[in-house]
């Protein structure tokens, strides 16, 4: 049974079409992913957001860090399962299996991180960010020096925090909008 084709369920216009900078991200996302996500088009009813939404996300997971592009993506996907988000669940599982080459890493972590077979290193920061999502007020110094435990510096911390704190805000809108991944996704890097 195929998922649901809408992008949200708001009827929310498109209204980036005379924006020729937001037609090139799109031209790009297309080039470099074979398709725009639809989180991208869900952020058309407002240009300027849809480029503050694009900046941030572009520096949080592709720009410098002590933390792998891999380990931001299995942040992400750890927070949507806490948050039973969907739209997370599947794009950023892709995410995983494209950056690991691990069919099985990404749908273990979909479901359960605990499964997987993990680093010292990646499991405290997926434990952290897992505990940072659901029951934040027990993120404490001593949460935070076993990471140090585990080599990250205070800069890698304030990293996880970060990629944990944007998944728990793009789940939430992800749930209030109903927003549908992108179909593609499902069949890549299988």
């Amino acid at each position: 049974m195929p998922q649901p084709d809408h992008v949200t369920r708001l009827d929310i216009p498109d209204r980036c079409t005379d924006a020729p900078d937001l037609q090139g991200y799109f031209e790009t996302c297309t080039e470099k992913l074979g398709l725009v996500p639809n989180v991208l088009r869900a952020y058309t009813g407002n240009p300027d957001k849809l480029r503050a939404f694009g900046r941030f996300y572009n520096t949080l997971m592709l720009g410098e860090s002590g933390l792998s592009k891999l380990e931001r993506e299995m942040i992400a996907v750890v927070v949507s399962c806490a948050n039973h988000c969907y739209y997370c669940l599947v794009a950023h599982g892709q995410a995983v299996r494209a950056l690991s080459d691990d069919p099985q890493l990404g749908e273990m972590l979909v479901m359960n991180y605990r499964v997987a077979d993990l680093p010292p290193r990646q499991r405290a920061m997926l434990d952290f960010a897992w505990t940072l999502t659901l029951a934040p007020l027990e993120i404490d110094e001593a949460a935070r020096q076993r990471l140090r435990d585990v080599g990250f510096s205070d800069d890698d911390i304030f990293d996880i925090c970060d990629v944990a704190a944007f998944f728990n805000y793009t789940n939430r809108m992800a749930h209030g909008t109903e927003m549908i991944p992108n179909a593609e996704y499902h069949a890549m890097n299988r």
